[in-house]
């Protein structure tokens, strides 16, 4: 077995194989992509004179699949130049190339006949000890595996991602009685530490672990739909964040994963089980009707909603028609909005008797029942369950963390009450006093398995905040960020304000924690595990003064937040920000004068304050144009207006990153700042950061001067912008805005070349923002995002 891959082939190029190869080429492993030959030319290959012989004709399949994943949204390339990494080929031509890959994963139709076919002949092809998987949804992988040599078997196991495999967690890894156990454990260390993924191993059964519980859970609220007469939109209203699922809930999950997927998943269950379970699995007959018609969700362009103009349908599923959608209102909705985190929302739900609370009551019981039931046929303990649902169906919780939240004793009352019959194992599990699945003890989660509770294991580079505080304290806190002893002498800056927004609070922290740490640590991490990283500043804050004239006050607290800035800049001690998610505006300023960068691979980070009708304010504009000018060659003539020319573009056209390898390419990251694949991992791998810069003799940078373009560069920046503003492409405001940010990156009023002090940069913006915020139409784009959520151009 490779002690590490090196290079990967996929066989099989459809939209999966060709988003693992992507996926693959994103972490930087090149890849082979086979797919079979075409028997007939096309159009275009005619008119080229080309034969079937020719080598373009037969990796086309492959190749034309390549080049889709530059047009797929969302992409599942981080980095259009990734695509560098994916090589085309053809299964007839390219099979002795196996020879060169550690790791085979086959991708090809879900036809146990036509996977045992390529798989003897990768087994006459691979070298001895790489590793081939199947990317199966559901076949079984031990038949797959069958008559191969005994080196393949060794190496051979299931390894299940979801789709899309950039963005979805789980990976199931799936071995079969042969698979050396090594081959096992490197595969989910690879997988978590590498692939990035959450791993569970499951058994080698029909849809593995998340789809069979998830397929489940769709048939069962589709089948109580009909039953007690409730409309999709309905169903869709009280089935996705309200009880800590995804926004697209039952319905609006199934048009996103096409009805023909979803039905093929189902049978593959009901076509390997009996008894009451086989009926669940047969897909309802309305549903088949869809089928027949072609109503295949959103590929299709119409499921089981259909947009007409602006409006979304929904489907009646007696009728056929699309009718206008529609959603529950009842007390148990309101109870469930009012409480305090998810655990009390879905006792307010489950406990109700009235429309909601009867919908939900009959979908999550047989749900949880027939997860309990499943245990030990699917996955040997509790935990792997609930980690396939929340990392690949989305579930805040999984099916016995939500069985806690409501009481497994009350609960069971009910369902007994309902008819339902509770399995045996968790009836005993209550009756010996054992009132939950899970416990924790001093920071440390437990869970039940056979009569007694078993340790929770989880990766070492794992670190949870919540569980971490509760053991440990905090060293301090205010209404927006703690600050928290993260162990071998490294401590961290948590925001926990609304939306991570900044506002003095966390100034405040900010400014506490670098006195702190440049005393008592090696070092800062500031980073925190909300949903987002950071918006950026308080918007409602600043618009509130400004509507009262209060500049003072925003003057202040501008100043404030540029101190703070520098204040990271120039820390004695090494400052690693943590970003994820969004990191806009405030977000985005905090990581450019951090000492380094290290950020989650799915980081979206940009200045985005002109969307608001402001520039940035905390020193970002600076700080993005010191770091590109960091970025040139030493000892090598270059053009600063070439420089301030892309910070212009940058900040005015308000770019945000889609990953944080473009934010590289924007050069909001350099060569000093890293990315941490797995976002579970972000944490330890900042504090890892910190720790190497302190034990390699850090030193804060020194303070020199900035060359700028001055007036002559200004005239140069703003000539793009009267253009599109002369060609009707932006407002008088807009151009407002971007004279402003012109002046700023120019340096003002002084000739080209000038080198300028930091402080004059920042009052400049400072200027520049207050000037801005004064304007009433700024105040309308900041009124409208405040409420709308979305730019407005006036």
């Amino acid at each position: 077995m490779s002690q590490f891959i090196k290079k990967a082939a996929v066989l099989g190029s459809g939209v999966m194989g060709s988003g693992i190869a992507a996926h693959l080429a994103n972490i930087g492993i090149p890849v082979l992509l086979l797919d079979i030959v075409p028997r007939e030319l096309n159009e275009d290959e005619i008119k080229k004179g080309l034969t079937l012989e020719d080598k373009a004709v037969r990796n086309r399949i492959a190749a034309t699949s390549i080049q889709k994943l530059l047009k797929q949204k969302p992409a599942p390339l981080t980095v259009k130049g990734n695509i560098d990494l994916i090589e085309a080929g053809n299964l007839e031509d390219d099979l002795h190339r196996l020879s060169e890959v550690d790791w085979v994963i086959e991708v090809v139709v879900e036809n146990l006949a036509v996977k045992q076919k390529v798989f003897a002949e990768v087994d006459k092809h691979r070298k001895q000890g790489s590793i081939i998987s199947s990317n199966t949804s559901g076949i079984s992988v031990e038949a797959m595996a069958k008559g191969r040599s005994e080196d393949f078997r060794k190496h051979f196991l299931g390894t299940h991602f979801f789709n899309p495999p950039r963005y979805l967690k789980l990976l199931e890894v799936v071995p079969t009685k042969d698979t050396d156990e090594k081959v096992v454990s490197f595969m989910k260390t690879f997988g978590e530490d590498v692939l990035g993924k959450g791993v569970v191993e499951a058994k080698d059964t029909p849809n593995f672990i998340a789809n069979r519980i998830g397929t489940y859970g769709l048939l069962v609220t589709v089948q109580q739909m009909l039953k007690g007469g409730y409309s999709v939109g309905e169903v869709d209203s009280v089935t996705g964040p309200l009880i800590g699922r995804p926004k697209s809930a039952t319905f609006r999950t199934l048009d996103v994963v096409g009805l023909d997927t979803f039905a093929h998943v189902a049978k593959n269950v009901y076509d390997h089980v009996d008894g009451k379970e086989k009926e669940v699995f047969a897909v309802p007959t309305f549903m088949q009707k869809m089928l027949d018609n072609g109503w295949l969700g959103s590929k299709s362009g119409q499921g089981f909603y259909k947009k007409q103009g602006k409006t979304i349908l929904e489907l009646n599923p007696e009728t056929f028609e699309y009718v206008e959608k529609k959603k529950i209102t009842c007390p148990s909705i309101e109870l469930a909005k009012q409480a305090k985190g998810l655990n009390d929302k879905l006792k307010a739900l489950i406990y109700s008797n009235d429309r909601a609370g009867l919908l939900l009551q009959n979908i999550t019981i047989p749900t949880l029942i027939y997860s309990a039931e499943l245990l030990g046929d699917i996955a040997d303990d509790i935990v792997a369950i609930d980690r396939a649902m929340k990392w690949g169906f989305g579930w805040e919780v999984g099916p016995f963390e939500l069985w806690d939240a409501i009481g497994v004793k009350q609960s069971i009352e009910i369902m007994e009450a309902k008819g339902f019959s509770v399995p045996a194992w968790v009836k005993e599990m209550v009756e010996k006093g054992n009132e939950t699945f899970y416990r924790k003890e001093n920071g440390v989660l437990f869970f039940y398995l056979n009569g007694e509770y078993r340790q929770v294991l989880k990766n070492a580079k794992v670190i949870d905040l919540k569980t971490h505080k509760e053991v440990n304290g905090v060293i301090k806190k205010n209404s927006g960020a703690s600050l928290i002893d993260l162990g071998d002498d490294v401590a961290l800056l948590e925001f926990h304000s609304k939306s991570n927004a900044i506002g003095l609070d966390i100034i405040q922290m900010i400014n506490f924690a670098i006195d702190e740490v440049e005393k008592n640590y090696k070092g800062l991490v500031i980073g925190n595990q909300g949903k987002n990283f950071c918006v950026g500043a308080n918007l409602g804050m600043i618009l509130m003064e400004a509507q009262d004239d209060n500049f003072f006050e925003i003057d202040m607290v501008i100043r404030k937040f540029q101190q703070a800035m520098m204040r990271i800049k120039y820390s004695k001690k090494p400052v690693v920000a943590a970003p994820f998610g969004m990191a806009l505006g405030g977000g985005a300023e905090i990581c450019l004068p951090a000492s380094s960068i290290q950020a989650s691979s799915e980081t979206y980070m940009g200045l985005v304050e002109v969307g608001v009708g402001l520039i940035p304010g905390g020193g970002g504009n600076k700080e993005l144009y010191i770091k590109q000018l960091n970025n040139m060659p030493k000892g090598v003539d270059f053009d600063i207006q070439a420089v301030a020319n892309k910070v212009f573009e940058t900040v005015a056209m308000a770019k945000v990153s889609t990953s944080a390898a473009e934010a590289r390419e924007n050069q909001f990251l350099n060569g000093n700042d890293k990315i941490s694949v797995n976002n579970d991992h972000l944490l330890y791998d900042a504090k890892q950061r910190v720790i190497e810069l302190h034990d390699n003799g850090y030193q804060p940078p020194t303070r020199k001067k900035v060359p700028v373009v001055g007036e002559t560069g200004y005239a140069t920046l703003l000539l793009g912008a009267q253009s599109m503003y002369l060609s009707g492409f932006i407002s008088d405001h807009d151009l407002k805005i971007a004279k402003k940010l012109a002046f700023v990156i120019a340096g003002g009023r002084v000739p080209f070349g000038t080198e300028v002090d930091e402080q004059y940069l920042l009052d400049l913006e400072k200027e520049a923002f207050l000037s801005l915020v004064a304007e009433g139409k700024s105040q309308q784009r900041m009124q409208h995002m405040l409420v709308k959520g979305k730019p407005l151009r006036n």
